[in-house]
């Protein structure tokens, strides 16, 4: 296979060798286990830096966060990189922020002159002992998948939802507590900070107008589908229930059917998640 995966990194150590050791486990499965050949053992993979390390008090201070980052991204040899905007915190990314968005990346690439050499971090002691603990700790958290019946059996029991909650969880625990010390958030914060500042961001909203004509659009969508909308989400809801291609009949369904009128057809047979507290 030639595939190609996606990563988010974010502030923690571990997310500095997240590309060494997926491409060793990927490399080390696809040769012992599947008998692949040397091109299908490269891994490449795409980093998209973190969103949930955006914050919106003293939100200018994101750039840092994400340049950060990128930095560790590109020393760790991605093969593609996205650079967050530091207003993605609270709004769709304007203009302006996007170009400070990508000027993180050309400034790593064309004025950083460590990013010319490859794999700058290769030998550093914290760089190969992190390696090994993170390789460590993913292959546990494989291990704990199998005993469940593989992803679809994990996911049946509700396994990789837990553990994603329980992480997210925790980290707003360690962010509210103050043990894990966010400048401008948690710990050394401006007394003199404008609460005003935020608000007079250009937010991307829709206007009356924008919200009116687009209830329009739906309810002229809906009528002119009258007739065929209830066979569709009928058609939908067999699928799902008969674990058909839900994917494929959901291309078929958006030519009749509303977001809204799939999703409470697929509340009727599926139900509807609720994180457990």
């Amino acid at each position: 296979p030639n595939l190609s995966f996606f990563f988010s990194n974010g502030m923690d150590p571990e997310y500095t060798v997240i590309g060494r050791v997926a491409r060793r486990i990927w490399a080390v499965a696809m040769r012992e286990k599947y008998g692949a050949g040397i091109r299908s053992q490269m891994l490449k993979y795409h980093i998209q830096t973190s969103g949930r390390s955006l914050h919106s008090q003293d939100i200018q201070f994101n750039d840092i966060r994400t340049t950060l980052q990128a930095l560790c991204a590109v020393y760790d040899n991605c093969n593609s990189l996205h650079t967050n905007a530091y207003d993605e915190a609270i709004t769709t990314p304007g203009r302006e922020s996007v170009r400070r968005a990508l000027a993180i990346q050309q400034i790593i690439n064309r004025e950083w002159g460590l990013a010319g050499n490859e794999n700058p971090g290769q030998g550093s002691f914290i760089v190969e002992e992190l390696t090994g603990l993170v390789e460590e700790a993913v292959l546990v958290e494989f291990e704990r998948i199998t005993e469940r019946g593989g992803v679809l059996g994990a996911m049946e029991k509700g396994y990789q939802r837990s553990r994603i909650q329980e992480e997210s969880m925790h980290y707003e625990y360690l962010k509210h507590s103050g043990e894990l010390p966010i400048i401008g958030v948690n710990t050394f914060m401006d007394d003199h900070a404008d609460d005003e500042d935020v608000l007079k961001m250009e937010l991307a909203r829709a206007t009356e107008d924008e919200k009116r004509s687009q209830l329009r659009r739906l309810d002229d969508f809906k009528k002119r589908n009258a007739a065929e909308s209830p066979t569709a989400l009928r058609r939908l809801q067999e699928t799902a229930l008969s674990d058909g291609n839900i994917f494929a009949e959901l291309m078929r369904t958006v030519r009749h059917c509303s977001l809204g009128q799939i999703t409470d057809a697929l509340y009727e047979v599926g139900g509807q998640y609720r994180r457990s507290m």
